[in-house]
């Protein structure tokens, strides 16, 4: 039916088209607006949503041959002066619907579709449209993720593992844990989630890593210390350590190398698909703590060959406040 809008609404303005304007230069106007302000990508938008509702009306009318001519027919006779009512000089007992239904015989159809969206623009969308508030049915979707954790070895850890997780119903599923994982990093198992219309979400897996007793990653790099004796630090040796390949590698340690510092062999840390870490070697000069009689003497002989040296010369001068 006609109503009230049909008087007080310009629908060519609305769509921002001439009132001679073609049904194609319509149909054009309506697409671009309807794009603009559809309530999927103006989401808690009131003004949006009027927007759209009025823009969908009048295409409706607009874009039917019959409905145009009784709008433009409405419009031609003058508009306002037939609102509804006796306040406004209309009749007492009769509203606005009355008197152009009569005047058209019933009036014209609803827009087609719900929301006033014709039918043929559905596939704008991304689909059909039902009958919620903005006329808008969302595409099937996936089914949500689900969320578990496991523990692996440092070695499953730098070598890569599979593990196997037991489901409520039984069901086991094997994930393979791709080497070089991190701790507290994420697997995604696609397709072992909840189950929706457009398919299976995913299983999300946090790997929690054991940590090792020699052994301790950094990055891609891994970090050792290793013990040296004085003498070897003092003059400079070969020495050998382990690696993660289970093999060892000979390390150059300097002569004068004091406590504590680090020496970088290159390559031989964790490997990954983005490249190869390096392993950190820290030097722990040990201390004997049980010296033979010979021993001994050969430290005091040493002590009274280097009794000029003073490693704390500049100690109280570091201290001033």
């Amino acid at each position: 039916m006609a109503s009230q809008d049909w008087v007080e609404k310009d629908f060519y303005a609305i769509l921002g088209v001439a009132k001679d304007a073609s049904d194609a230069d319509i149909k054009k106007a309506y697409r671009k607006l309807a794009r603009k302000y559809h309530p999927d990508t103006n989401s808690g938008d009131a003004t949006a949503e009027k927007k759209f509702k009025d823009i969908s009306e009048a295409y409706s009318v607009l874009s039917d041959a019959e409905e145009r001519q009784q709008y433009d027919a409405i419009r031609a006779m003058g508009g306002a002066r037939f609102a509804p009512g006796a306040a406004r000089g209309g009749p007492a007992n009769g509203g606005f619907e009355d008197l152009f239904g009569g005047l058209f015989g019933g009036g014209a159809r609803q827009p087609a579709g719900a929301g006033g969206i014709p039918p043929e623009f559905a596939d704008l969308f991304g689909g059909g449209f039902g009958g919620g508030q903005t006329g808008f049915q969302r595409a099937p979707q996936k089914g949500s993720d689900r969320t578990a954790s496991t523990s692996i070895s440092f070695a499953g850890s730098i070598h890569g593992t599979t593990v196997s997780l037991r489901e409520s119903n039984g069901n086991v599923i094997d994930v393979k844990i791709p080497a070089g994982i991190r701790d507290g990093q994420k697997v995604r198992q696609r397709g072992k989630g909840n189950p929706g219309a457009a398919g299976n979400g995913d299983l999300i897996i946090t790997v929690n890593v054991k940590p090792h007793d020699f052994f301790n990653r950094d990055g891609d790099n891994i970090r050792i210390h290793v013990p040296v004796t004085f003498a070897e630090a003092a003059l400079g040796s070969n020495i050998h350590v382990p690696t993660l390949d289970g093999d060892s590698v000979t390390v150059r340690v300097p002569a004068g190398t004091p406590s504590g510092r680090t020496l970088r062999v290159k390559g031989r840390g964790v490997k990954t698909s983005k490249g190869t870490g390096d392993l950190l070697v820290t030097i722990d000069v040990a201390v004997p703590q049980n010296l033979n009689k010979e021993a001994e003497e050969a430290v005091k002989a040493f002590a009274a060959a280097t009794a000029d040296a003073d490693p704390r010369h500049d100690l109280a001068a570091k201290a001033r406040l």
